[in-house]
């Protein structure tokens, strides 16, 4: 891109202040999930006073506590934790549909990343493929790209 300006989120957590919501259901996952998300966190140069985390009961209730840590305007980055399993019934679908799209809107309505770490499996070995160390922890994935984000937005403001 020689010649044009560019824009790249820094994957540097130094002096964000983040919050997690964590779904208690499927506990064990989630547990994983959240231990992903603070060694990336902690890679990146973030202070453990500067990260909060919030458990709330399900994946339904995440939109509603990432909406209030959002909108208290203390969080530079919010990263959403949990884990839907299909079941038998249409139920996955409801839920995981409006988590989805309850995330994406306090996102995009208060300006704060949200790093969207909700598992939607059909079954626990697929959640467990996902949970493992490292990078491929989606846990850590999506604490990266809040942190990402949060960087990028950084620089867009006018």
């Amino acid at each position: 891109m020689a010649g044009f300006r560019e824009n790249t989120g820094k994957a540097d957590a130094r002096g964000l202040r983040i919050a997690i919501v964590a779904s208690r259901f499927n506990e064990v996952i989630v547990g994983r999930l959240l231990d992903g998300a603070l060694e990336a966190l902690t890679r990146m140069g973030a202070e453990r006073p500067d990260v909060h985390v919030t458990w709330v009961p399900g994946a339904w209730e995440l939109p509603l506590a990432a909406q209030e840590l959002a909108r208290d305007g203390n969080n530079d980055a919010i990263v959403a934790l949990g884990a839907v399993i299909r079941g038998d019934t249409a139920h996955f679908d409801y839920i995981c549909t409006e988590c989805a799209s309850g995330l994406s809107r306090v996102s995009l309505d208060h300006r704060v990343p949200v790093g969207f770490g909700v598992l939607t499996c059909d079954n626990t070995a697929q959640a467990d493929e996902r949970t493992g160390s490292g990078d491929s922890n989606k846990g850590a994935e999506a604490a990266i790209a809040a942190v990402e984000m949060a960087q990028v937005l950084r620089h867009l403001e006018p």
